[in-house]
């Protein structure tokens, strides 16, 4: 299997992991009660906003970029109906995310010679997808008091 093939997959699970994702927050964001419900609800409505971006982004990639076919499965879903868990869930979820986009981040910089019409904006995209889930950390730990 040749690098591009092998980064469609890549992609193409790290797509299908933002579908859920984003299907995961919007489905949370629903079951938030309480005093602060407002603020938690108005967040995760904001990363699944994010996550539908990055959707966009790993499309773009996959099918501009390196000819493939973007996926239009999920990834699986984690239910949760306490804020605390749902927090909890989602802030295992991004670090998960993460440490995979690292790995596709490193298989992109690793073949820079052979994606030489692609490299910078894979590198590039890829990266700031990063900065975006470590934002998404930053304030899920926030929001759980860590």
């Amino acid at each position: 299997m040749g690098i591009k093939e092998e980064l469609i997959q890549m992609l193409n699970r790290a797509l299908e992991l933002e579908h859920a994702a984003r299907i995961q927050y919007l489905a949370h964001a629903e079951l938030i009660k309480g005093q602060t419900a407002e603020k938690i609800i108005e967040r995760l409505k904001e990363i699944a906003s994010d996550e539908e971006k990055h959707e966009g982004i790993f499309r773009n990639l996959i099918g501009s970029y390196l000819n493939g076919e973007p996926a239009m499965s999920l990834a699986p879903t984690h239910r949760a109906s306490e804020t605390q868990t749902i927090l909890e869930v989602n802030l295992k979820g991004e670090k998960d995310a993460i440490n995979f986009y690292k790995q596709v981040y490193q298989k992109v910089t690793d073949n820079k010679q052979e994606l030489q019409y692609e490299f910078e904006t894979l590198e590039h995209d890829i990266r700031h997808v990063i900065i975006d889930e470590q934002e998404h950390v930053a304030e899920l730990s926030l929001l759980l008091g860590k």
